[in-house]
């Protein structure tokens, strides 16, 4: 079921120069943080599960209950979570929802109708077309899933609050800004808008978000 990619993204180094010549904020962000870059864990299945489970909580609230929920099955495949019992995974700290959620995942895994090993094909758009036709995955999710499992290089979610947040902070002094307004600061990003929303979520917090 997994698709077999490396893990570590192979343009990071071009990225970097690339927005550190285009970018005055890049220029300055990218130093900061050595060389610490994306990496993927390289399951498709626990990384989309991993992003249902973060869904609307604080990215440390989603590592408590992933990290309860990951101890159900004996291993993180689509038929384990399918066997579990839905007592069990609401004691771990899911909602109903998200429990009914990872279900939905897990049939669509199970029974074939991903696409899973014609995805590093395909491009983004038609992947995210795919993924979002499960209940719970929305287009944030699956842009995590562009970003985090498939490490694709220009991906640019608008509706992450982090990178709104951020780009607030970095280019704005600090006031709000609009999707219009990200993107028109993402426009010096491309092809690598991947790389720099990376830096935009350590600039507010260091410790690196994996899904």
């Amino acid at each position: 079921m997994a698709i077999a990619t490396q893990a570590f993204p192979d343009y990071w180094a071009d990225a970097c120069k690339h927005l550190m010549k285009k970018d005055r904020v890049m220029k300055r962000l990218i130093p900061q943080f050595g060389d610490a870059q994306l990496s993927s864990r390289g399951d498709a299945f626990s990384t989309l599960a991993r992003s249902i489970v973060g869904q609307q909580i604080s990215v440390k609230a989603a590592q408590t209950v992933w990290d309860r929920f990951a101890l159900l099955p004996k291993k993180m495949t689509p038929a384990a979570v399918l066997k579990l019992k839905v007592d069990d995974m609401r004691g771990a700290g899911l909602s109903a929802r998200k429990v009914e959620y990872l279900i939905d995942l897990a049939l669509h895994f199970s029974d074939g109708r991903l696409d899973v090993d014609g995805w590093t094909e395909k491009d983004d758009e038609i992947i995210i077309k795919e993924l979002v036709a499960i209940r719970g995955i929305g287009r944030w999710t699956a842009e995590m899933f562009l970003i985090f499992h498939q490490m694709r290089p220009n991906v640019l979610p608008l509706d992450d609050i982090g990178l709104l947040n951020g780009i607030g902070a970095s280019y704005f002094s600090g006031e709000p800004v609009s999707r219009s307004e990200a993107r028109e600061v993402a426009a010096a990003w491309a092809p690598y808008c991947t790389v720099a929303t990376w830096y935009i979520w350590r600039s507010l917090d260091p410790l690196p978000v994996e899904y």
